[in-house]
């Protein structure tokens, strides 16, 4: 078999990839936009419309320009303030009568970032273990649910998925041999990694810290040999830099202005005003769900929880022990991996913005070459141990089935180990991003349902009723029973309990004790007779 994935290997990685990609694809049309696809797509168009970036720069541009490009080759425009967002996100997705389309355009967008992420994969393994471990990684991290759910979204999370393992992997081959195209390499890469996300400022030296300290530990080179790697690898890296820089600039259009606290113009203003964005935010947090807590600020354990939990099981136990193979064998190359998935959960464990797995979605780059080095040793310990095969055959087998099995609801992806009842753990865009509305009108739409009370947010609901064709919505007052269709969105109610924001123990939303009838996706359908508001028994 060895021989044969050898041989092979990039034929297979194709096939894997494309395979990943259509599944990815027959997402599109079947979620609703989630919360965060609307004000991304703004904020493309303004770039690609009016060539600026002040509407919302707390996001860098490469992501939302390629999610805003293919509506606005469509033909989608934005029509009020280049300033403020005030309505032009939905408003243009609505624009030309079909918001699927636009949706689906967008979406197509974001689809190459998972090409170049399986690509950075299969690449990165080839180099240091062989085509097997390559072919294997590249097939662990196109199955991965998290992965492909955030693939087959507008969100800015898929772009950070590429760009980073690609700026790592580029520093691993300019380490190697700093030649003119790996320099631009690590250069291009570096500034694109950037223009994806903003934590790339600190995960990629993250990632870097790791690996140096793993090489000084285990390898012991001296104080001479080091400084003699520095000095060939100054100027080259100095060219990096420069070309790092340029790329980022050109990101935002070579464009000069003033920021707070400046008092001359600096190149890229809508970099340095998103990076203060970013800070402000972080240490304001975020209000955030975990395990039935709620916080503004986090939790330091956020991280490994939500990895635990939303990381198929056959995927983590195999990362597990291919971490430990890895560093056990004491060669820098082996443990690149493990210091590029250290270097982004620790800095995450330090944030205060704790509102999905998404944030650190990269780290599924370097896990899956573990986990794939894991089942490449399994198989060589075949021969002599009999266990091995069949556990190497059944990680895999457990993996594949637990994506078929899951088919489409990547986002909503729990593992055994959350129990039947995820939204009592997390929600956000863990569970419900409001990505199941189409699911919703489709439901209530065979139910003959003509009204229904749901949402909050009466612009929103007056968009939904023109597509995915909810029928006309009532706003859901927590403290009001109402009789008929209720649809209960978790994150609502988790984060917020629509609008009494847990100000009393005593004061809980009325449907709270009763059982939900039936359920769309993630959203659950509640049914109450009249004649229980009546007798002001709604739960009976």
């Amino acid at each position: 078999m060895r021989p044969f994935l050898e041989r092979r290997a990039i034929p297979i990685a194709m096939l894997l990839i494309a395979i990943g990609a259509a599944r990815i694809g027959s997402t599109w049309s079947r979620f609703s936009f989630t919360n965060d696809e609307p004000q991304h797509f703004a904020c493309g168009l303004e770039y690609l419309q009016h060539h600026t970036y002040r509407i919302e720069p707390e996001q860098p541009p490469l992501s939302r320009i390629a999610m805003a490009l293919g509506p606005w080759l469509d033909g989608s425009r934005l029509t009020g303030s280049r300033e403020v967002l005030a309505g032009q996100d939905l408003a243009a997705m609505y624009q030309k009568g079909n918001a699927e389309r636009t949706l689906t355009l967008m979406r197509i967008g974001i689809l190459p970032f998972f090409l170049a992420a399986a690509t950075i994969v299969f690449l990165w393994a080839r180099h240091h273990s062989g085509g097997p471990t390559a072919v294997l990684a590249t097939a662990l991290f196109t199955l991965e649910p998290s992965v492909l759910a955030h693939s087959g979204l507008a969100t800015t999370d898929m772009a950070l998925v590429a760009c980073l393992p690609a700026a790592f992997f580029a520093m691993i081959l300019w380490a190697e041999h700093p030649t003119r195209r790996n320099t631009i390499f690590f250069g291009v890469a570096s500034g694109l990694a950037l223009l994806a996300k903003f934590t790339a400022l600190v995960y990629l030296p993250a990632a870097v810290v790791f690996a140096l300290l793993y090489y000084l530990a285990v390898e012991r080179p001296g104080l001479p040999k080091l400084l003699e790697f520095a000095r060939r690898r100054a100027a080259s890296f100095g060219v990096a830099v420069l070309l790092g820089a340029v790329t980022i600039w050109a990101g935002y259009l070579f464009s000069f202005g003033t920021v707070s606290g400046v008092g001359f113009p600096v190149p890229a203003p809508e970099l340095f005003r998103g990076i203060h964005d970013v800070l402000v935010h972080n240490e304001g947090g975020h209000p955030a769900f975990l395990l039935g807590q709620l916080s503004r600020t986090g939790w330091w354990y956020y991280f490994p929880v939500v990895l635990a939990l939303k990381t198929p099981l056959a995927f983590l136990l195999l990362a597990l022990f291919g971490a430990v193979l890895c560093l056990r064998r004491k060669q820098i190359a082996w443990a690149l991996p493990v210091a590029f998935s250290l270097g982004i959960l620790l800095p995450a464990m330090a944030g205060h913005i704790n509102i999905g797995l998404r944030h650190i979605l990269p780290i599924y780059a370097g896990l899956a070459i573990v986990a794939a080095v894991a089942v490449v040793q399994l198989a060589e310990w075949s021969s002599e141990k009999k266990w091995a095969g069949p556990l190497a055959v059944a990680g895999l087998l457990w993996m594949a089935g637990t994506g078929l099995w899951n088919h489409p609801y990547y986002l909503a992806y729990f593992n055994e180990l959350a129990g039947s009842h995820p939204e009592n753990i997390l929600v956000d865009s863990d569970l419900d991003w409001s990505q199941d509305y189409v699911e919703l009108a489709g439901k209530l739409r065979s139910l003959n349902v003509t009204e229904v009370n749901f949402g909050v947010t009466p612009w929103l609901n007056r968009y939904l009723e023109i597509w995915p064709g909810l029928p006309k919505t009532k706003r859901v007052q927590p403290l009001i029973p109402a009789s008929g269709w209720l649809v209960i969105n978790p994150t609502y109610d988790k984060l917020y309990q629509y609008g009494l924001n847990y100000r009393s123990p005593n004061m809980v939303p009325w449907w709270s004790k009763l059982t939900p009838v039936d359920h769309a996706g993630t959203l659950q359908l509640y049914y109450v007779p009249p004649e229980a508001i009546h007798r002001k028994e709604p739960g009976q």
